[in-house]
């Protein structure tokens, strides 16, 4: 039995609030944990960073992740995180941590993800965050314009804004899971239950936070094919 890989395991928060809490934190510990059981890494060592994750120059506002990335440069090992997004959602910011020549693994998307496709997720994610705040922008602006008063919607207004957001937030979470999915088929999984065993080893959750079985899985596939 060969000895398990050592990498370097980041975990982000954004807020103070949520650092204090540990919101989020075990989250991204236990599909970390996962991912390293699966695959044959041990963690090495394990840096927590309380700070947003917004802007290009986010690196020297984060202290952790440098300290990460010089610690992972001296083992000649990897720095692994739960979801991309924990890096951060800016290209440019993304391209800055290439450039550092410290290898990345990101539990969802898989070892085998090249640095052009984290370029990809990155600019995907950084599109939908414009896109959401755009949305949000122009919906408030029209409802200003057409003389509702914000903040106090009445309660049928409010149930169909909440299904809209649902939904929305389905379709999305579905876009961005699929190639996940291709992905994982790919790598020879031909079954609904291979695939969610796949997708929960690798911490990916479904849109409402939990775990993959068959039933979600086809769901998925489902309202993909819609």
């Amino acid at each position: 039995m060969r000895p398990s890989e050592p990498f370097i395991s980041y975990l982000r928060v954004s807020t103070s609030r949520q650092g204090r809490s540990g919101l989020g934190l075990e989250a991204q510990r236990e599909a970390i944990a996962r991912f390293a059981a699966s695959e044959g890494f041990e963690v090495a060592q394990e840096f927590v960073e309380v700070e947003t994750g917004k802007g290009s120059d986010a690196l020297s506002r984060r202290p952790k992740l440098a300290q990460a990335l010089a610690t992972a440069r001296k083992l000649k090992c990897k720095v692994v995180v739960s979801k991309l997004d924990r890096l951060g959602r800016d290209v440019h910011f993304i391209s800055g941590l290439m450039a550092q020549k410290v290898p990345f693994v990101v539990t969802e998307l898989g070892t085998d993800v090249d640095p052009f496709m984290l370029h990809l997720w990155a600019a995907i994610d950084e599109k939908e965050v414009k896109v959401i705040s755009k949305r949000t922008k122009d919906a408030l602006a029209a409802a200003k314009a057409s003389g509702k008063v914000l903040g106090n919607p009445s309660i049928s207004e409010a149930r169909a804004v909440a299904v809209s957001s649902i939904k929305a937030n389905a379709d999305r979470h579905a876009a961005n899971v699929l190639p996940i999915v291709k992905a994982i088929q790919k790598a020879g999984a031909t079954t609904l239950r291979e695939i969610a065993e796949a997708l929960n080893v690798r911490g990916v959750q479904t849109a409402r936070g939990g775990q993959w079985h068959a039933t979600s899985v086809k769901n998925l596939l489902d309202r993909s094919a819609a």
